[in-house]
């Protein structure tokens, strides 16, 4: 009997395709990336996926987990699973002497109420499944020394905006923290947050739930311009409803202030509430596209519409993992010919923001993934990068790309993909995907 062969890759995709073998921090990569904790995707529970990447995470070097931490909140704009990895950290980083666990928790968490979440997390907060063997242990002093330094960022309104009434409020986070005042500011600031005094926040939920007009507030808060970006385009079906001023919400929306860290897909969201304001929405998503320099040469787009592709990303929300993808190719920077893929290969007009996203989607029914094909399909064609947007859980074997530079955009968590070796993968549904692209392109 032969022993010298060739030992057989037993990784596969959901779908049965041979999968990539990949080393721990690429795992944890895809499985971080694209993933908004303890919601389901379509193959895996969302447990599943938070117990991976505790694994996977344990695996790392602490280092590398603190970077993809800081990336995952800072560039990917994802807020829950960037607190799990801290988590983690604080038992793989103890002891450094290069603080590095205290300064993971300064750079990553950037909302104060990320603070008791973190907490939560750490301890279980009464949710079993973050209850975990090992989560009764004392709070390290590089633990402390990372949330102290986050306390620091935040003024009176953002302590007070965000001291939710959770298993964790902001008082406990102080009792455990116990930080040291720089000066009679913080001094007076800190003994307020923990005593419940701090002044109520000009927000349009305090103000509601004081019984105030709502058209009034709205349209105050939009004068003032005191309204975040995102909780505008979650209350605009509120404020047509309120008859709030259309030509307030429509300067509000080509403002844009704050949607730097407003993932593309919610624009859709936004749109679907209120089909009126959609030109406006539109607007303000190429907006995007328009802060963005060209590439330069011919781009191929494959976008996966298969059925796993149509699962929502959250269990509250109506948007979709399809939703994510098309976003990202409508506002692609450059000359492209978008395809989408699923059972078969069909051309899409290259149609910028909403009407892109729309003709993306409707394309073609929502089927079985044979990325293989479509990926075969593209290499017959002339270009200068073969950019796909996919879960990379296709049926078929997926042949090596041709283009001198080949994406592979993962936007699922799933355990397996195929998009490695010659591509250049990319896990995330932010538009800083193409930021990568670009410093990418420029190094070669």
């Amino acid at each position: 009997m032969r022993t010298n062969r060739r030992a057989k890759n037993l990784e596969k995709t959901h779908e049965g395709a041979p999968a990539a073998i990949i080393n721990a921090e690429r795992q944890l990569r895809r499985s971080v990336m694209s993933c908004l904790l303890f919601e389901r995707e379509f193959y895996e529970d969302g447990e599943e996926i938070a117990g991976r990447i505790r694994k996977l995470a344990e695996a790392v070097d602490p280092v590398i987990v603190a970077q993809i931490a800081d990336e995952a909140r800072n560039s990917m704009n994802l807020r829950h699973v960037p607190l799990l990895l801290l988590d983690v950290l604080t038992r793989t980083g103890a002891g450094r002497a290069d603080h590095l666990v205290a300064s993971a928790i300064a750079t990553t968490i950037r909302r104060a109420d990320e603070m008791a979440e973190f907490i939560a997390i750490y301890t279980g907060g009464g949710d079993r499944r973050l209850a975990k063997k090992g989560h009764g242990r004392q709070f390290s002093a590089q633990m402390r020394r990372g949330l102290a330094l986050a306390f620091r960022q935040f003024d009176d309104y953002q302590l007070a905006k965000y001291d939710r009434d959770g298993k964790v409020k902001l008082k406990d986070v102080l009792r455990i923290v116990r930080p040291k005042p720089l000066n009679d500011d913080e001094a007076s600031r800190w003994k307020m947050a923990r005593e419940g005094q701090l002044p109520a926040p000009d927000t349009w939920e305090v103000a509601l739930s004081g019984g105030a007009n709502k058209k009034e507030t709205f349209e105050r808060l939009l004068r003032e311009r005191k309204l975040g970006y995102l909780a505008l385009l979650r209350n605009l079906r509120n404020m047509v409803n309120a008859n709030v001023d259309s030509d307030l919400v429509r300067e509000a929306i080509l403002l844009r202030k704050g949607a730097a860290r407003v993932l593309p897909f919610r624009y859709i969201g936004a749109a679907r509430a209120v089909p009126q304001l959609e030109p406006w929405l539109d607007k303000a998503l190429l907006a995007d596209l328009s802060e963005m320099h060209p590439f330069v040469g011919k781009t191929i787009i494959l976008v996966d519409v298969s059925g796993s592709m149509d699962w929502a990303l959250s269990a509250k929300s109506d948007l979709k993992r399809i939703d994510a993808a098309a976003a990202l190719a409508s506002i692609f920077p450059g000359e492209v010919r978008v395809f989408s893929f699923s059972n078969g290969v069909v051309e899409v007009p290259p149609r910028r923001g909403m009407a892109g996203i729309d003709a993306i989607i409707r394309s073609q029914p929502h089927g079985g993934t044979y990325l293989g094909g479509a990926v075969k399909y593209a290499n017959a064609l002339v270009g200068d990068r073969l950019v796909v947007i996919s879960d990379e859980q296709t049926a078929d074997r997926v042949p090596d790309p041709v283009a001198k530079f080949a994406y592979m955009i993962n936007v699922a968590s799933n355990r397996n993909g195929v998009g490695y070796g010659r591509w250049t993968h990319i896990d995330g549904f932010s538009e800083n995907v193409f930021r990568f692209m670009r410093e990418f392109e420029s190094t070669e």
